[in-house]
């Protein structure tokens, strides 16, 4: 599978999807014009790749901030690593916070208790 990469803008995240690493990618702010139009074209690849995942599947989600809209799109996403574990394969979701940004620690804790995957909340010094 071709790998997914998009340059971040100051409203859409930078995204790398690499299926051959396992790696996954969604870092920086997410307030497109058209959340659903960013995202589709994501959601549609982790649907090819949940048919046949790695062993072990690694996300990374830093965002700064993500709007309404986005919130539901990033949902989708994760509903689709979701198949992924119902394949027995692992999957691992890291989702980064700065220090004192209460609310996107509590966004992620929010996603962990809607969806049967793994999360782990890692908290980055500011700098």
């Amino acid at each position: 599978m071709e790998a997914i990469f998009i340059e971040g803008t100051p409203k859409t995240p930078t995204v790398n999807f690499n299926s051959e690493a396992g790696i996954f990618e969604i870092k920086g702010r997410s307030i497109p014009e058209n959340s659903i139009e960013f995202y589709k074209p994501l959601v549609d690849w982790l649907d090819k790749y949940a048919s046949s995942p790695l062993d072990k599947t690694e996300v990374n989600i830093q965002l700064e901030y993500f709007n309404t809209s986005s919130s539901k799109c990033i949902l989708d996403v994760f509903k689709k690593l979701e198949k992924v574990t119902q394949t027995n394969k692992e999957i691992v979701i890291n989702w980064h916070y700065e220090e004192d940004d209460e609310d996107m620690l509590e966004a992620g804790e929010d996603y962990q208790s809607i969806l049967r995957i793994p999360f782990k909340m890692i908290e980055i010094d500011d700098e």
